[in-house]
């Protein structure tokens, strides 16, 4: 009886004693599902000598300076009266944090260009799309 009391005791005494790191090895954590970084963006491109940005509805990313930003810009480049004028494009990008962690937190990388304007229309402009807000 003894022998059975000092056995039940010893393995009710190495179960109580289990370590807190072993307990998380054993209970794996659930993980988290990150979005997709490739995104189809519609917005008003403007691109400048030495910056690039994208505007949509409810965002406003900076755009790597890379061939694909200046092919954009040589496309829309007839559409444009002048330099500073935005026009209506849709792109397919990738969202990257800013290595040069200044201005925009995120840029994007244009991976391929799925729609350009063949005429900017007065509705397109700033100012008219204000004008529709209010």
């Amino acid at each position: 009886m003894k022998k059975i009391f000092g056995l039940l005791l010893s393995l009710m005494m190495l179960v109580a004693c289990q370590d807190d790191g072993r307990k998380e090895l054993m209970s794996q954590p659930k993980q988290e599902k990150l979005p997709d970084s490739i995104q189809v963006l519609k917005g008003d491109f403007v691109y400048g000598a030495d910056a690039a940005v994208i505007r949509g509805e409810n965002f406003v990313y900076g755009v790597t300076l890379d061939s694909m930003s200046k092919k954009l810009a040589e496309e829309i480049a007839p559409l444009k009266s002048d330099d500073f004028e935005m026009v209506p494009v849709t792109v397919k990008a990738k969202i990257v944090p800013n290595p040069e962690q200044e201005g925009w937190k995120e840029v994007i990388e244009i991976q391929q260009i799925l729609e350009i304007p063949e005429s900017i229309s007065e509705k397109d402009t700033i100012e008219n799309k204000k004008k529709d807000k209010e």
